[in-house]
């Protein structure tokens, strides 16, 4: 189970689509692409992955190209989530079967469970695939808050390894840490709040800003554990505004956006999201070129 934990970044890939469906040519470029540039940890079929309006074939296909490119280089977390905890489940033995590392599972959407029917889903998911799990806290989308009480009782269960947190709550992630922090990896949800998560121990990120500064997103993370605070803390405040821009819509179409500026053929988001703006677009290329990437395509 130790070999599904990382330091470092770990990126939210992007999902490359074609009018037909999967993009696999560029998903293995987007791969190698993160070989390259140091990221630690590869994410597939996350929120920023839109997994939200991909079929289970299609999401088990895009785990299954990944794990082809990776060749057992860098552990993968595969995204399972929905709203009903035996579809879940499914996936979550789906990604089992195809050879995943490990799955990143949030509460579900919509639902709004309570505490105890959050660890009643988490272990339901957990027996189905009997892989180490990393809970993923993000209320802003499935709004429902998973409280650092709820993940230590989670934390019982060895398999159980680690915690994405994207609730925003300094103080929260505090406690978290203080509850969790010897026995669960935590990583930051919020590519704004990277430092501020590993002063409170944390070991690194599940990344949206990975997809386009691999390599400044992952020296973040290693030169803090190395002691280096203040490149760090510079490396944080100095992509404050490619992150900013990278949420200027809702998560992917930003990202997407930027990944295409890049030259890689990631295609478009898939409705009911729609391309990124005019705006929005320059405001992408002008925050790539401030930090040194240069834009391919606006």
């Amino acid at each position: 189970m130790a070999a599904a934990r990382f330091t470092g970044s770990g990126v939210a890939l992007v999902t490359p689509f074609t009018e037909d469906g999967l993009n696999e040519a560029t998903l293995r470029e987007l791969v190698g692409f993160h070989h390259r540039e140091e990221t630690d940890a590869l994410v597939v079929c996350g929120s920023t992955g839109e997994a939200a309006t991909m079929r289970p074939a299609e999401q088990r296909r895009a785990l299954e190209v990944v794990l082809e490119a990776n060749g057992g280089r860098l552990p993968v977390i595969m995204g399972c989530g929905g709203s009903d905890t035996a579809q879940v489940a499914r996936l979550a033995r789906q990604a089992t079967e195809a050879g995943a590392d490990a799955v990143l599972v949030s509460a579900p959407p919509y639902n709004k469970p309570t505490q105890a029917g959050l660890v009643a889903h988490f272990r339901g998911v957990l027996d189905a695939a009997d892989l180490p799990l990393v809970v993923y806290n993000v209320p802003g989308r499935t709004a429902v808050n998973i409280l650092p009480a709820t993940i230590a009782r989670l934390a019982e269960d060895p398999r159980v390894i680690a915690v994405k947190e994207a609730c925003g709550d300094i103080a929260q992630v505090a406690e978290l840490a203080r509850l969790v922090g010897d026995r669960l990896a935590i990583w930051s949800g919020n590519d704004d709040q990277v430092v501020p998560i590993l002063a409170l121990g944390g070991t690194g990120v599940i990344s949206v800003l990975a997809n386009v500064a691999p390599r400044e997103t992952s020296r973040m993370v290693h030169r803090f554990l190395d002691g280096d605070v203040a490149e760090a803390r510079w490396h944080q405040l100095r992509l404050l505004p490619l992150i900013q821009a990278l949420f200027a819509e809702s998560n992917p179409i930003p990202v997407k956006a930027a990944v295409g500026m890049l030259g890689f053929d990631v295609g478009p988001v898939r409705l009911p999201l729609t391309p990124a703006t005019e705006a929005t677009r320059a405001r992408l290329g002008a925050a790539l070129r401030d930090v040194g990437i240069e834009a391919v395509r606006e």
